[in-house]
């Protein structure tokens, strides 16, 4: 019987922004195909010389979708209409060959104007998926569960991207989280988290005792979920480190399968 493998990505920032805009981002497609990846996520920050077209063509060659993440935020403080920019950042992610744009949640509000946002939408192939960052507005359960409550009332294209990490920089449960936006999850930003002794807040690869927990949290979404890698991968052979990583979040939440069929 074959092996039950589930699709990861890559978050081209975990090779770190130096070496990732000194390399530029269409030189690890080759990487990320041979280590097994089904999806590479292009950083808008760290862009520099990169031919969209080109890239989306070599990425499609070896096989692997294409996500791009932008810093944008989706509601800008005291608007009711989406970012001015977004119409043209989901143009970019279009020209790179993206089916999907990650964005943050921003400054959400009973203000909002969704159907502004849904006019955008269906004019773009590319799915939008609204991710909690570290931020206030943006890093917390309740605003993204008022956004994602609407989104659904009005039966909008839009998705989440779950990052396990990100709650811990507003002290909120991932658990929690999960249990409560699960079902709007269709892409799991993986990493995780410790606290230096300046305080500071860094993503670490993941330990056993972490793996158990996102175990759990798939539990409350669907079924395969893509699962990205969002967190340093480092060290002399960058082949073999993201190998092994994928070989790692690939088989999470199979236990949970086996069951399921049992």
């Amino acid at each position: 019987m074959k092996e039950q493998l589930f699709p990861v990505s890559i978050s081209l920032s975990s090779y770190g922004a130096t070496l990732v805009r000194e390399r530029g981002q269409e030189s690890f497609i080759e990487l990320l195909a041979e280590a097994g990846a089904r999806r590479i996520e292009v950083r808008e920050e760290l862009l520099t010389h990169e031919d969209p077209q080109r890239f989306a063509t070599r990425a499609a060659a070896m096989g692997l979708e294409c996500a791009y993440s932008s810093p944008l935020e989706l509601w800008p403080a005291g608007q009711s209409r989406p970012d001015p920019q977004l119409a043209a950042t989901l143009q970019h992610a279009e020209a790179f060959g993206a089916r999907w744009l990650k964005v943050s949640l921003g400054y959400f509000s009973e203000n909002c104007d969704l159907s502004a946002l849904a006019g955008l939408l269906s004019a773009s192939p590319v799915r939008l998926l609204v991710e909690n960052d570290q931020t206030t507005q943006g890093g917390r359960i309740e605003p993204l569960l008022r956004f994602f409550d609407q989104v659904e009332q009005q039966q909008l294209p839009v998705k989440m991207t779950f990052d396990i990490g990100n709650w811990q920089w507003q002290d909120q449960s991932a658990s929690s989280a999960a249990r409560l936006l699960g079902r709007h999850v269709d892409y799991l930003h993986c990493k995780a988290v410790a606290q230096r002794a300046d305080g500071k807040l860094v993503a670490l690869p993941p330990s056993a005792t972490d793996l158990e927990l996102w175990e759990r949290l798939l539990g409350q979404m669907s079924q395969g979920v893509t699962r990205a890698v969002e967190y340093p991968l480092q060290g002399d052979d960058l082949l073999a480190v993201t190998r092994e990583q994928v070989h790692t979040l690939a088989r999470l939440g199979r236990s949970m399968e086996e069951t399921a069929h049992a």
